[in-house]
């Protein structure tokens, strides 16, 4: 069930929130908690009992953690299985027909491959169940005694398929004492609104683009043609996953939750680490506090700090999908990571800003070819193309057709993903909370409703008549 379909605008969420709302306060958890298994079950009924036992798996775990705490063999033993049960659980859903096809290539054997479905999300809940067990352990959160308690810490909707990936101790308080305001669930609709807006607006008619350029072989395209559909598929990522992550962070402050940022205008880098920290924030520090700095960080000189971006960069690339090209991407980021703090960030920091912003921007946009490419062959063929070396055109009236219909919708976007929209907007309504000018503060109020509401009503019309509506981070 999208966000950006009719059937949760129109029925589930209105629904949900008018039991929610209505409920007495102890019953507005089981209202949550039954509300997101139905949204869940919803697209994938069979994979709902993967989740509810990922939910008791960890739940044990961290009774035996808490436990076991003081006894250093057991609870290192408990760590162990916890880890091994999470990720095997993962490792069976998601990679064992990318294990199958590489030993029957390596090897010559004719095992067969067992095509297990990937249940959607697996990837974001057990992150977020594997955060909950290590929170406990480290006494970053309290052991949840309530098994509802946790399953729907686990299995939220707003936040189930595709993140942001919430830490136990973000949350574990509002869980068991939250109130609700009219000021959050306010801001919550205007930043649904606005996801909901990144959504249908940009990301997919960025993905549009980027389709049907990828779908052409490599040797078909203009080097123009190329560069269209690699600048179209930066952009639709970008507000594909931040345009959900809004959404998830909105519906969740409408009831009375407050998740993490997960996106910080990325694409103004200028260095790739500082892109990586304004990307998909909650993957990049769950990284970095759950694997990088339990290997010892930069704290054991220059060596094991590379041996450890390594780890880190690889097991990012993995978790992505099972594929040599995510596997890639995650090491081509690793490498440019690595040379930064050798020696290309002092180099960087040097330029001028511009510079540095190209730069960052240039490589940023050639590792998504690796993402979007279904394999290394086309990945190299299609850069290949992007540098002119497969000796075909230059420009052609494919690419001078998609400059024409798209380049409008294209620039908004590149505009879009800058914060100049939001300074705009923020210019505009700034007399919204100047008590002496009651009037203008009244006007720009409703401005700002105006807006939302524009954007609401240009969202639903693409809702209602697009057929195009995808979405990236499913697969993961």
């Amino acid at each position: 069930m999208l966000f950006s379909s009719t059937v949760f605008l129109f029925y589930f969420l209105p629904v949900v929130l008018l039991l929610y709302f209505v409920s007495p306060r102890w019953l507005k958890n089981t209202i949550l908690l039954v509300s997101s298994l139905f949204f869940y079950a919803w697209g994938e009924p069979r994979f709902v009992l993967i989740m509810l036992a990922s939910i008791v798996m960890n739940y044990f775990f961290g009774f035996m953690v808490d436990k076991y705490r003081d006894d250093a063999k057991k609870i290192k033993w408990t760590m162990a299985l916890m880890l091994l049960g999470n990720l095997g659980m993962l490792g069976v859903f998601k990679y064992a027909s990318f294990f199958v096809e590489n030993v029957n290539s390596v090897f010559g054997f004719s095992l067969n491959d067992p095509e297990i479905p990937l249940p959607l999300g697996i990837s974001f809940f057990t992150f977020q169940a594997m955060s909950y067990v290590i929170d406990v352990y480290r006494n970053d959160g309290r052991l949840q005694k309530n098994l509802f308690d946790l399953a729907l810490y686990v299995s939220f909707f707003p936040q189930l398929i595709a993140g942001p990936i919430v830490r136990y101790q973000t949350v574990a308080d509002e869980i068991v004492d939250r109130r609700e305001t009219i000021d959050d669930f306010v801001s919550g609709i205007q930043r649904f609104v606005i996801g909901l807006g990144k959504k249908m607006i940009l990301a997919n008619s960025c993905g549009y683009v980027a389709d049907q350029v990828f779908s052409q072989s490599a040797g078909d395209l203009s080097t123009t043609l190329a560069w269209i559909g690699i600048i179209a598929y930066s952009l639709q990522i970008y507000f594909d996953f931040s345009g959900y992550s809004d959404m998830a962070i909105g519906l969740g402050r409408m009831f009375g939750f407050h998740f993490l940022e997960n996106f910080n205008y990325p694409y103004i880098s200028k260095s790739v680490s500082e892109f990586w920290r304004r990307w998909h924030i909650s993957l990049g520090s769950w990284f970095r506090d759950y694997v990088y700095i339990p290997l010892g960080g930069n704290r054991q000189g220059p060596w094991k700090t590379y041996r450890n971006l390594t780890i880190v960069w690889l097991l990012t690339g993995v978790w992505h999908g099972a594929s040599w090209t995510f596997i890639a991407w995650g090491l081509y980021y690793g490498i440019f990571i690595m040379f930064e703090r050798a020696f290309l960030g002092k180099w960087l920091a040097a330029w001028p800003a511009w510079l540095a912003h190209v730069f960052t921007l240039f490589v940023v946009v050639i590792g998504w070819v690796f993402f979007r490419a279904d394999n290394f062959t086309y990945a190299i063929d299609y850069l290949q193309v992007m540098f002119g070396l497969h000796g075909g055109e230059v420009f052609d009236q494919t690419a001078y057709f998609y400059l024409v219909q798209y380049g409008t919708v294209l620039l908004l976007a590149m505009i879009a993903a800058t914060p100049l929209p939001k300074m705009l907007v923020a210019h505009f309504l700034r007399h919204e909370v100047d008590s002496e000018r009651p009037v203008l503060a009244a006007s720009a109020g409703l401005a700002r409703a105006a807006y939302i509401l524009l954007i609401f009503g240009i969202s639903i019309s693409y809702v209602v008549s697009s057929t195009f509506n995808p979405f990236i981070y499913f697969r993961f």
